[in-house]
Formats: structure tokens, sequence, C-alpha cells
């Protein structure tokens, strides 16, 4: 895919129906439901129900897209539950169910989410971070990263990621309170369709990259990680610096080209003065069916890894419905993620992969999940999601800061600071043994499906306190990449479009319309000579000039294809908006119901609530 696109939970949101009752969660919905539940159905006619003796659990089943209510309820009485009541707003319902009967129905046909209730506490009309399961607080914690902040690198510093660069290509970040640090954001190339805007030059108008912003480096300027205390926002690797590639516009736009570019661009500028780029987080993918050998977006991630620079790629938003990763976490080498699901509670031992977190296969699949539904984190007033979806702001947050966020871009975010974390402690750690660390240390996930999660679930605490494996013990040894495939392919289904005249871009060429030579170019970023001063496969890209927080915007030369003159505002979306960016919704269901989904940017659903952290403090309920 050519596209950009967020990776997200598909889930659906909406205000509480009754002041009575229990509240139950479940695909980022809230629901009150009477506590006594419905007589369960008869089990219907020629199914055998399953054998189920363990402790009653209340769930909210959420049926899988496409699939009727029936669906969920025949799933129910195959393991013996009991249905509640419907829940039209989420397209589910209610049940009690035997709890050893869980995995069973989270596999039955049909369901597309199970959530185990959890209860409901009130604590004044505030909203507060060490009470709220997806908190950043509260992430960060069960992962590991307080008692990483507890210890020192060599230097006797806080391991806080100090010193180390992670690139997010993505949609830009915007100066919101805990990225305003000095040295915090560092600026590169805009090589966006907004790049020639003043106004909107490297700034977030879609709103995605400010929130993996946050997560992955967010710091308030009062804070200090070393305590873990819950009164500031403090992302995973909150000393690490994020250098910002903006590459998707506010509707997410973006080719191919545009992601190869800025991916080449880090890796010839890691070593830069200030910069030490060590980790690049790429929560984008395509539907590119193309040999991962061959696929030039692939080739482009290996040659950064080989290069030194630890790549981590969200695995897309697809769910089960996806058999493959998407392109570029199909490469064998990166670390691909996927979204754990808390299931309501601070135990990681309930905890699932998420529903819409695509699996894989034996072959590739998730190499480690992190957590992924309803995170919490840094909110971009104005920009495109937080203008489109008010629900997904934290309600009962007195600053009106955060945003909420499920899908693996969020995940994928978590594992970026992860590995900012484990460089600072031990500089000289390589790729394969920053991976190899963090899938050995991983924690055991006894009610996930195994090929969802992966190695387990992130424990960065044990990671650190792991032995350096040997290099010869971490080399991964596939065989290299080529990338001299086809950029067409590459993009998949997603492609940008002049949205005047409606003709996308395709073939092999590039944004301005220059023939792409795949062998010519792998040879180049192999070598890292993709880049000439500002000019990218021959064509002048960007400003070549380095002015303290960013490299100088230079007007694009004039180009053509298809005719026309780019001129920075004439693309639209168009056909890639079902695929790319992870983020499949941000509240509802949004994004053309698939649009940031499994495929590209990483954020499946920017929903209302989380109501899975067994908290709600926005209203009074009784």
């Amino acid at each position: 895919m050519s596209s950009f696109a967020l990776h997200g939970a598909s889930g659906r949101f909406g205000r509480a129906l009754a002041l009575t009752g229990a509240l139950l969660l479940g695909g980022g919905a809230a629901v009150l439901a009477p506590a006594a539940a419905l007589a369960a159905p008869a089990a219907p006619s020629g199914s055998v129900a399953a054998t189920f003796t363990g402790p009653p659990v209340e769930v909210i089943v959420r049926s899988a897209d496409g699939a009727g209510p029936d669906a969920a309820e025949r799933a129910v009485a195959a393991v013996g539950g009991s249905v509640g009541r419907r829940l039209a707003l989420i397209g589910g319902l209610t049940a009690r169910v035997p709890r050893d009967g869980l995995p069973a129905l989270r596999r039955a046909a049909g369901v597309g989410a199970v959530t185990v209730n959890a209860p409901v506490r009130l604590n004044a009309d505030t909203w507060q971070a060490d009470r709220d399961v997806s908190s950043l607080h509260n992430i960060t914690k069960y992962a590991g990263a307080h008692d990483a902040w507890g210890t020192t690198d060599a230097s006797g510093r806080k391991v806080t990621g100090t010193g180390v660069g992670v690139a997010l290509i993505d949609s830009g970040v915007a100066p919101v309170p805990g990225l305003t640090g000095a040295g915090k954001i560092v600026n590169g190339p805009d090589l966006s369709f907004e790049s020639q805007a003043d106004n909107l030059r490297y700034l977030d108008t879609y709103g995605h990259g400010t929130h993996l912003a946050g997560i992955i480096a967010g710091r308030d300027d009062a804070a200090d990680p070393g305590d873990g205390e819950a009164d500031h926002f403090v992302g995973v690797a909150p000393g690490a610096h994020v250098v910002s590639l903006k590459v998707a516009a506010a509707d997410g736009a973006t080719d191919v080209s545009q992601v190869i570019a800025a991916i080449d661009w880090v890796v010839q500028h890691r070593d830069d003065p200030g910069m030490n780029i060590r980790v690049l987080n790429l929560s984008f993918g395509t539907d590119s069916a193309q040999d991962p050998r061959l696929d030039p977006l692939s080739h482009a991630v290996e040659v950064a890894w080989r290069k030194g620079i630890v790549v981590v790629v969200a695995t897309g938003n697809d769910g089960a419905e996806r058999d493959t990763l998407t392109m570029p976490a199909v490469n064998p080498y990166v670390i691909a993620v996927g979204a754990a699901d808390p299931n309501g509670t601070t135990d990681r031992a309930d905890d699932t992969v998420a529903g819409f977190s695509t699996r894989g296969n034996a072959d590739r699949h998730a190499d480690l999940v992190a957590a992924g539904r309803s995170v919490v984190s840094l909110r971009n007033p104005g920009s495109y999601v937080d203008a489109t979806f008010p629900g997904a702001r934290v309600e009962g947050d007195p600053t009106q800061r955060f945003f909420r966020g499920s899908g693996t871009s969020q995940s994928a975010a978590v594992v970026s600071g992860a590995a900012a974390l484990l460089l600072q402690h031990r500089p000289t750690l390589t790729p394969d043994q920053v991976k190899k660390l963090l899938t050995d240390s991983a924690a055991p996930m006894p009610r996930a499906d195994a090929l969802g999660r992966g190695a387990g679930q992130l424990d960065v605490a044990r990671a650190l306190q792991a032995a350096t494996p040997a290099p010869s013990a971490a080399a991964q040894g596939h065989p290299a990449s080529l990338g001299t495939g086809s950029l067409e392919d590459s993009r998949g289904s997603a492609h940008v479009a002049d949205s005047e005249t409606g003709v996308e871009l395709t073939g092999e060429r590039d944004i301005f319309g220059r023939a792409w030579d795949g062998a010519a170019w792998a040879a180049s970023a192999t070598q890292e000579r993709s880049w000439t001063g500002g000019a990218f496969n021959g064509v002048e890209w960007a400003g070549a000039d380095w002015t303290g927080s960013s490299w100088t915007a230079r007007t694009w030369s004039a180009r053509t294809w298809s005719a026309r003159t780019w001129s920075g505002g004439s693309w639209t979306a168009r056909t890639w908006s079902n695929a790319t960016w992870t983020a499949a919704g941000w509240s509802a269901r949004t994004w053309s119901a698939r649009t940031w989904s499994a495929r590209t940017w990483s954020a499946r659903t920017w929903s209302a609530r989380t109501w899975s952290s067994g908290y709600w403090a926005a209203g009074s309920w009784r």
C-alpha cells in the first residue's frame, strides 16, 4: 500500500442506558444491564454443548462483523452459559458463563470479542490515572517500566531512555503538554502532502502521531518517572527523544514511496549529532501479498535493521480475518507487535489477545504483544480524530488532555519505548539481541491463543534483568531481502488519488511520477545513498539544511504525474481509506468500518471509554 492508516480496535461506544444495575464492559462500550440475568435460550437443534464446570463469570459477548446476535447466543449456550440481555448498541449481549469456558467462547464462530465484567468504583467526578487499567501509569507499571526507571545505567543515570532517539514515521507530532520539553521532539523532513503549507508543516493534523509519541516518550515537565507517580503524564521511555518523520496528512493519505523515503532518511541520518536513532516505530502496513524478500517496503525496514536500528512494526488489526501480517510486519527480522486486552483487570493472568489484533499464521505471527486496548495518551485538540470522535476524549479528565485509542499501533509504541529503555541500559545491543531479550522475557499468557500472543506479553523489567544473549544465540539468520520487487504490488489495494480528477497513483512510479527502478533503489538504500542532500529517487523532496530543531522545508520541485502538477493539496485518501494506518476506529466503528484497520496505521479504536479499567469516575452511578 502506498497509504498510511492507523491500526485500531473496532468497537462501539455509547452512554449508559439506565442508572441502576451492573456496569458491564466490552468492546469499548459501556452499557448498564440488570444484575439478574434472563433465562438462557435453548441450545440450537443439533448442537452439543461442551461441559465446563468452572465458577461463573459475567461477560459481554460482541458478535463478529457480519454475524447476527443469534451466533453469540448459540456460542454462549454451547459453553453452558446463560444469556442476559441483548446490547444492540454494540451488537452483542451480556452473559454468565463458566470461567473455564472462556477460551472456547472466544474461539467460537460468530464471536468477535468477549470481555469480562469488572466492578465500578466511584471517586468523586474526576478521572484518575491510577484507577484506569488503560492509563499509561498502569500500562508502564505492569509492563515493568516502573522497575526499569528504578535502575541505573553504567553512567549512574536512571534508565528512562535518555539519549536514545526513536524515529516515528507517522502523521507528525503536535506540541502539546507532555511533548514540549527541550529536545523531546526533533523534526526530520516533512514528506507529507501538507509539507508546502507553512501553517501545517511538521504538525499532526490527523492526531495519530501525537498519541503514539506520548506513549513512547511523553513526559510532563514536573514528572519524575523514577517514583512511578500517577499525578503526571509519563510515557514508557520518558527520557528518550522522538525524531518525527511526517508522511501522513489530515486524512492519513500517503504513498508507499513516501514511507520508504522516510525510512531511508532515518537510516542515513541515524548518527547525525543529537540523533542517535536506535529505534524506528512504524504503525503502518499494507495488504501487499508480495514476497517479503522482494517487496520494497520490506527491504527498507530490513536495511534499517541491518544498520543497527530496532524496527518495531504493528501486526495490523484484521483479527482472525487475515492469515498474514501486514507488510512490512511480515518481514521476519523486525519486531512484529500484536495487541493485548487486559479484560478489565490489572491481573495479567487473565489477559488475552485483543480480538482485532491480526493473528497471522504459523510461519509469521506476532513476536510478542503489549497493551493495546483503550490506551490513554495525549490528545491533539483540533486534529481530525479529535474533532470527528469527541467521545474518545477521556471523560472526567479535568485537564482535557487525554484521548483513548486501541490498536496494534498503540502496542507497537509501547514496545518501541521498551526498546529505548534496553538500549540506554546496554547501548551495545544489536537489534537481534533486543528482539531476543524482549521475546525471551515476555510474560506467559495462559488464556490467550498461542498464535496471536507470540512469545507472550511485554515485560521490560525481566528483559533488563536477563543476561545479554551472545550474538550467535540472538542471530536470526533469515535470507537477506532483495527489494527488487514491484512498488505497485507493495501498495496492495491502497492508492492515493488526485481529488480533482480522481486519477489514482498506480504503477512503478513515485508521488512525483518518476519511474521506480527497484534494483537501483534497493542497491542505493543498502549503500545508504538513496538520499542525496534533499533529493530522493532523483527528485528534490525536502530541504537539506538543519535549523536547530527541524530540517528546513524547501518547496518541492514541480513535477507532474497524470499531467498534473503536485501542489500539496490535490491528493485524497480515496481507495486506501480501507487500509493502511492501523486503526479501525476512534470510538465507534468509523474509518469506513475498516479504515485504519489491520493494514496501515495501527490504532483500532479511539473508544470513548475503556470501561476495562474497573473504574469510571465521570458520573454519579449508584
